[in-house]
């Protein structure tokens, strides 16, 4: 299991990382969210590595 908090706003972010960022289930600063690992997911979080702070559970 992955745990992702968004730490930074993407505000200012082109469209498709804000679009990652909604797709991650992330709305607020400090907001988390948990998820299997995949190949999926792990091309998400680069995308919008910048934003986020990543946690193994």
């Amino acid at each position: 299991m992955i745990k992702v908090t968004l730490v930074k706003s993407p505000i200012g972010e082109v469209k498709s990382v804000k679009a990652t960022v909604a797709a991650l289930g992330l709305k607020k600063i400090r907001s988390s969210n948990t998820f299997e690992d995949s190949a999926a997911l792990q091309g998400q979080l680069k995308k919008v590595a910048h934003l986020v702070k990543v946690e193994t559970v």
